[in-house]
This record gives C-alpha cells, sequence and structure tokens, in this order.
C-alpha cells in the first residue's frame, strides 16, 4: 500500500483506532456512540481501503494482527493531530452562541449549577451548556470537558486556571443521630460514630485523620462514590458525612457537629485548555462562572 486511498475514510479509521485501544467492538461503539454492527462495518471497510487484515477473530475476541499493530501507530498520531486542530479551531470561534460543555462534581451540580445557569442564560441566552456531573477530574486535553471546576491546581502545561479561592466544609449530622450519640466535645468523642464517605473509604479516613480526628475503618458504615447519595444518608441519621458549609448550613434536619474542631477547607479551581481560553463563547462561560463562585460563596 502506497499512501491512504483517495477515498480513505477518517470515521472509518477512528473506528480501527477506538477498538484497538479498547479492546473490543462493544467497548468501541459504546465510546463511538455507535451500534456495533455499525462499528464492525466501519472497521470492515477500513480493511478493504487499505488492503489489509487488521483484526483476526479468536473465540469470541478479536486480535489485532501485525498490519494492525503497525497501522495503529500511524491512526494514533493522526488521532492527535485531529484533536489539536478540533482544539485550535475551538479556540479561534467568536460566536457567542453554541454548546460548552462544564464538568463539576455531582454535588455542584446539583445544588449550584441550576441556579447559576439561570443567571447565565440571562448573561449570554444564546450559549448552551451540557452539563457533566462527575466526581472524577476530567481529560480536558481529550476534550471530554471545556471547562472544569478542581480542588486540585492543575500542573499540565496545557491548561490554565484560575483559583476562586478555598471553600469550607464542616462535618454534619442529623439530629435524631446527634442525639443518640449524646454530648460530644471533641474529636475524640467521635471515635464511636458512624462515619458516611464518598469516594475511597480508605482516602476519606486519611484526609480525617490527618486533620486530627483518630478513625478507623470501622467508622465508616456507609460509603459512595455519590457525594449527593452521600449527603442524602447523612440527612436520613445513617452516620456523619463532610459538607460545604455554605449548603450544609442551610439544610433541613441536620446541624455542624463541634465546628470549633471539623472544619476543613479545600481549594477551588476553574480550569481550561490554553486554546479554548481565545474562544469567545467559553471565555464568556469562564469568567461568569468565576464571578459568580466568588459572589455566591465563602470563599477565603
Amino acid at each position: 500500500m502506497n499512501g491512504l486511498p483517495p477515498s480513505f475514510d477518517w470515521n472509518h479509521a477512528r473506528a480501527f483506532l477506538a477498538t484497538a485501544q479498547s479492546g473490543s467492538l462493544s467497548a468501541a461503539a459504546r465510546l463511538l456512540g455507535l451500534t456495533q454492527p455499525t462499528l464492525s462495518r466501519q472497521v470492515a471497510a477500513l480493511e478493504t481501503e487499505l488492503g489489509l487484515t487488521l483484526f483476526e477473530r479468536v473465540g469470541r475476541g478479536l486480535e489485532i494482527t501485525e498490519a494492525g499493530r503497525e497501522m495503529l501507530v500511524h491512526f494514533a498520531a493522526m488521532g492527535e493531530a485531529s484533536e489539536k486542530a478540533t482544539l485550535a479551531a475551538s479556540g479561534q470561534s467568536q460566536s457567542v452562541e453554541g454548546r460548552v460543555s462544564l464538568s463539576v462534581s455531582d454535588i455542584i451540580a446539583a445544588y449550584i449549577m441550576p441556579e447559576a445557569l439561570v443567571r447565565l442564560r440571562q448573561h449570554a441566552p444564546g450559549i448552551e451548556i451540557e452539563l457533566l456531573a462527575v466526581n472524577g477530574i476530567s481529560n480536558l486535553q481529550k476534550r471530554e470537558a471545556d471547562i472544569a471546576l478542581r480542588h486540585i491546581r492543575p500542573r499540565e502545561p496545557e491548561l490554565i486556571a484560575r483559583s476562586l479561592g478555598d471553600a469550607s466544609g464542616r462535618l454534619y449530622g442529623a439530629t435524631p443521630y446527634l442525639a443518640h450519640l449524646g454530648a460530644l466535645r471533641s474529636l475524640k468523642d467521635l471515635n464511636a460514630a458512624r462515619f458516611i464517605s464518598t469516594g475511597d473509604p480508605e482516602e476519606f479516613l486519611t484526609y480525617l485523620n490527618a486533620r486530627g480526628y483518630c478513625l478507623t475503618r470501622a467508622n465508616v458504615a456507609y460509603s459512595s462514590p455519590s457525594g449527593i447519595a452521600g449527603w442524602e444518608m447523612v440527612k436520613q441519621g445513617l452516620g456523619l458525612g463532610v459538607m460545604m458549609s455554605d449548603l450544609g448550613d442551610h439544610a433541613e434536619g441536620v446541624v455542624p457537629v463541634l465546628p470549633d474542631f471539623t472544619t476543613v477547607y479545600f481549594p477551588n479551581w476553574l480550569t481550561t485548555h490554553r486554546e479554548l481560553h481565545t474562544s469567545k463563547r467559553i471565555r464568556i462561560v469562564f469568567d461568569f462562572l468565576a464571578d459568580y463562585f466568588k459572589e455566591t460563596f465563602t470563599l477565603k
């Protein structure tokens, strides 16, 4: 094969890339939002275009061939170039209409963003927001989101970030559960309490114990990767949990536990790709959110 054929279709190459990198047609189809038969036809079409066999069937699975591995190197480089070109094109857009994707935690997405988006619509009605409730870190370089709110400062040179300040959080409990615990005067009095972890329980314990608690794995009675689910469990009296003070202080049926001892602070960084920051609509959303959070919440 001397070069790509004139009829080469990049969609077929994307199907091959996704299949090779994910290891199966079904996973690749989910990744690209296609049906498995459609994806299979696109891979077969690429094999026809190239005159090569890229995969061999082994049982119910696929195994990439030697020719497929060689082509994977070239197509992966093409995919990276395509992502960079898309970023550059998005960054040059001066339209104030269109979609902007925003990645925030599920707590922020559910309890803070709806009101913020009402204000944003009044400010820039032509901008469509795709709100992603993600408790991990979205990969902005891979365009998993245009803007992300993170609790850690990004280190990647391709990203720019604005510090919004540190938000306070406290330990909260439902009043019936606190009555059950009895008088609480110090952190040691919490050693017999049940706790609710959002995220990994071991990381949760490490975070609290570094701040003067003395808890063990037995204290974590419930855990969930969802901040919303964890907070609802706190409100039902299943245990104690950490929440932003600006939200927890106004929630019905829960009160701060030992507020003089349990206040914690966590940073907030609004982050976007350096090239995307030159897009007018992304810059509008970025600046609006920075101002909204600083005006609405207690940050230091």
